[in-house]
């Protein structure tokens, strides 16, 4: 008995000795520190395993070392070794190597971001935020994802303030973008000047703050028989926090390096130098202003539990950014980027009434004030001496206020169909408010500061929507149906008289002009008129005014059928009716393919549409255009007008698009990689056009209109490439991303309109620009403990843009191609590099420097023929420098 006791003991120990138990314990959360409940932990090759709890705690007893995987939907896998550890935190990462349920691209509620039918990219913005230290969604936009296009514009009036993006080089107002899957209102900004996008509207995504974003969608393919109007290009679907408790935030200050670079073409002002020692308002901007644009950001979120069954989250914003000035031409003294203040404010919440029913609402309020320069205004008719002797920049500043509201109840009925019924309002306002000029016709009693009046856009959206999916149909059936019932509103309102007026010699507003007497002054002997209205920007006039509305009411069916594991088939089909200008109907087919366990094979073609602008029919505007330097007189007519209808245009019509896509996706552990071509077939175009001598309309030289204007097909290759590496605690990422892009102009619809006037060499310079021949990507990640670090490099590629030396007599230059050389202006290919260092100070808090454009590189320099009056234009990679800066973010 004593020996059998004796062996048993033995043979306990020995079992003790070589297998010895060993409990894990620790905490999962997410990026911003919330803990995820929920999430699979295993034992990898066994079944051993657990899952945490609410606060995202887990236990899990193991036999000696092992190592552990941890898995959650929307998450990246990890591995981790347990050796020599009893307590393993886990923080896990969202970004493009998700597998994540999708909002956008696809309505089935079992679709993941690579095995869609049609490329989408996903952005963890927590994630890219906290590696940038870009302060606006354009910016950040920029280098995250591979076919968005966003710079930032000098001398462009309202586009200075309201940055144009673009995707796949398409026009601004040909991307939808959506809050939460609910259409966002558009600005009610158009772009008339040599801006990318020129001629057309779009959205403003910096209304919305950084700081309340979880992530952003972008479906890289078109998708207007889905989601309507204005998804030629593809669909940016924000998606906002929904985290329930804790603080979060983050205070920035950075500022840009102004030692300019650049081999400047002979004669520019203080060559050796960078920037010409003052504006002709004294402000110093020489050589020994080593910094400038220095820009503060504040932003707090905080996420509140609604008892057991919702939440609220809240987030607060506060951005003040000054000036940038760069070197401009003596007509172009304040050439640089405007000044920003701005307070942002955002709320979204959902409340479960009941197990099958939940409302929501979502919304918020962003208010910029922005200041920019205008053209120089050195002498001549246009300058008062007595007011200013030395001449003046004209500063176009704004005060731009951006509603949004939108509310809901989704429920499931009894049959299984869900139902989301919903109501989302938008309004932007834009005012435009111009200091330090004058109206030279009041001479030495003008006022320097006016009220310029300003537009506003509104947009009222109902949706109704059904969908329902059926697990026992084929191997997954989703189906889904819907209605949406838009209206908008358009208006122009009036500045002060003194903003669009011209006086008489008596200080009255001329409204008699046979019998009222404009000033003059005498100049090399000739009496020259006084113009009327604010240089800088002239302000909208009660003949501007205009209050117009329309409604939309469209039908729209979507299915996707998993017809085998292997082969998924979608389709939909949308109805739109417009009250200006009719009907039209629009297909999509969408197919993807598992050609194994690991690569997809993907593809689509479908029919869209985007209708005309209430801005593009209605806007109107006589302002002054600084052609070479020379002030003129210009009318801008609207749609509407007989003005237009004389020279032969036709009132404006849908644009027509054909797109086809065909890439694949491959996940090979922890590698993935994304690649998909596209073809964009895009028929009457909306354009702006030059600009038509007259001599039938008072006061102005020229005229011009939007049109349906030109045809263009575009073809190019997104690729994204991602590897991460998990370390011991720490990680090691690389991310490349590229856009292939070219853009071909195959019609000019100027019917017997002369084409170089109607849409001429330089204009089609302009279009194409908006489409970059590439943008390629390199994003290196490395962390460790407490430590981490990032690495940048993007290539943007060569452009090639015509000055205003084409509107000059071509028998000036011998032929029209010797003045096309001699127009050309070739910006190179150019590499900017970003690099960031973080560390952990304590638990909560957390400290980034950085630079982007680490080594100051900027656009190739030009002659003064150019658009902005700049040593640049305003082209793809910016024209700032190098900008530092410093981040403290926290959260508890």
């Amino acid at each position: 008995m004593r020996t059998q006791l004796f062996l048993t003991i033995c043979a306990l120990l020995l079992t003790s000795f070589g297998f010895a138990q060993n409990t894990i314990t620790g905490t999962v959360t997410d990026s911003e520190g919330e803990p995820l409940p929920g999430v699979n932990i295993l034992e990898k090759g066994s079944t051993n395993g657990t899952v945490t709890d609410f606060d995202g705690n887990y236990s899990l007893e193991i036999d000696g070392d092992a190592i552990l995987v941890f898995s959650y939907i929307g998450f990246n896998t990890e591995e981790l070794s347990t050796e020599g550890k009893t307590v393993i935190n886990l923080s896990m990462s969202e970004g493009v190597l998700l597998d994540e349920v999708m909002l956008v691209g696809s309505r089935s509620p079992k679709r993941t971001s690579t095995d869609t039918a049609v490329p989408v990219d996903v952005i963890d913005i927590a994630e890219v935020a906290t590696q940038s230290g870009k302060i606006e969604v354009n910016e950040l936009l920029q280098y995250a994802a591979p076919s968005f296009n966003a710079n930032k514009q000098s001398g462009s009036d309202g586009a200075d303030h309201i940055t144009p993006a673009t995707l796949r080089g398409l026009g601004p107002d040909q991307t939808l973008v959506l809050v939460n899957g609910k259409r966002r209102h558009q600005s009610s900004l158009i772009n008339i000047f040599g801006t990318k996008g020129r001629g057309n509207t779009g959205t403003d995504l910096n209304t919305i703050p950084v700081a309340a974003i979880k992530r952003i969608e972008i479906l890289r393919d078109g998708a207007a028989a889905q989601y309507g109007s204005d998804a030629i290009a593809g669909v940016i679907n924000i998606v906002l926090k929904d985290k329930t408790d804790g603080v979060s935030g983050n205070i920035s200050y950075g500022a840009y390096n102004a030692n300019t670079q650049g081999d400047f073409p002979d004669g520019f002002p203080n060559t050796e130098g960078n920037r010409l020692d003052t504006d002709v308002d004294g402000n110093q901007i020489g050589d020994d202003q080593n910094f400038d644009g220095g820009s503060v950001k504040a932003a707090i979120n905080y996420g509140a539990g609604l008892g057991e069954n919702g939440y609220l989250n809240f987030t607060t914003e506060y951005i003040n950014k000054n000036k940038t000035l760069r070197p401009g031409f003596d007509f172009r003294r304040g050439f640089g980027e405007a000044a920003i203040q701005g307070f942002n404010f955002m709320v979204n919440g959902a409340y479960s009434v009941s197990d099958n029913t939940e409302i929501y609402a979502f919304g918020g309020r962003n208010f910029r004030d922005t200041d920019a320069y205008a053209f120089t205004r050195n002498g001549g008719e246009r300058v008062v001496k007595a007011i200013y002797p030395d001449g003046f920049n004209p500063r176009i500043t704004s005060n731009i206020i951006d509603n949004s509201i939108s509310a809901g109840l989704r429920t499931e009925l009894d049959n299984g169909w869900k139902l989301d019924v919903s109501n989302t309002y938008g309004k932007n306002n834009f005012h435009y408010y111009i200091k330090g000029t004058l109206n030279a016709s009041l001479e030495e009693a003008s006022p320097t500061d006016f009220d310029a009046g300003g537009h506003s856009l509104s947009q009222n959206t109902v949706n109704l929507d059904f969908s329902k999916y059926y697990d026992d149909v084929m191997e997954g059936m989703n189906l889904a149906f819907g209605a949406e019932y838009r209206t908008e509103n358009f208006i122009i309102f009036s500045g002060e008289p003194g903003s669009y007026g011209t006086f008489d010699e008596n200080g009255i507003i001329i409204t008699d002009p046979a019998n009222q007497t404009q000033p003059t002054i005498l100049i090399d002997g000739e009496e020259v008129p006084r113009p009327g209205g604010s240089q800088g920007f002239p302000g909208y006039g009660p003949a501007n005014e205009v209050d117009r509305s329309r409604s939309n009411f469209s039908l729209y069916a979507d299915g996707e059928f998993d017809l085998s594991e292997a082969f998924l088939l979608s389709a939909a089909a949308r109805f739109e009716n417009y009250s200006d200008f009719g009907s039209t109907l629009n297909g999509k087919l969408a197919a993807r393919l598992k050609a194994s366990e690991n690569i997809n094979i993907r593809g689509s073609v479908s029919t869209g549409f985007r209708a005309p602008s209430l801005a593009q029919i209605y806007y109107n505007l006589r302002f002054t255009n600084f052609i070479g330097g020379d002030a003129i007189d210009q009318l801008l007519s609207p749609n509407n007008s007989p003005v237009t209808a004389s020279f032969g245009i036709d009132q404006l019509n849908e644009e027509k698009a054909v797109n086809a896509g065909l890439g694949f996706t491959g996940t090979f552990g922890n590698f993935t990689a994304t690649v998909d071509g596209y073809y964009i077939n895009v028929k009457d175009r909306i354009v702006l056009t030059g600009n038509f001598g007259t001599t039938a309309i008072p006061g102005v030289s020229a005229a011009q209109f939007f049109v349906n204007g030109v045809d263009t097909e575009t073809t190019g290759l997104d690729i994204v490439l991602s590897w991460r590496k998990p370390l011991e605690n720490g990680s090691l990422s690389a991310t490349f991303t590229g856009n292939l892009n070219n853009m071909d102009i195959t019609s000019v619809n100027n019917r017997n309109l002369d084409a170089e006037t109607f849409f001429g060499e330089r204009d089609k310079a302009f279009l194409l620009a908006s489409a970059p021949e590439s943008k390629l990507a390199l994003n290196l990640n490395y962390s460790h403990n407490k430590f981490d670090a990032g690495l940048a490099f993007t290539r943007f590629s060569s452009i090639e843009l015509l000055d205003f030396q084409m509107l000059e007599p071509t028998a000036d230059y011998g032929s029209l191609a010797n003045k096309i050389a001699a127009a050309t202006d070739s910006y190179t290919p150019k590499v900017v590099t970003d690099l960031v260092l973080g560390y952990q100070i304590y638990e909560d808090v957390k400290l980034q420097i950085g630079a982007n454009n680490l080594f100051n590189e900027y656009p190739s320099p030009q002659d003064d023929w150019v658009e902005g009056g700049g040593v640049w234009d305003a082209v793809q990679m910016g024209f700032g420098g190098a900008y530092y800066y410093t981040q403290l973010a926290f959260s508890f």
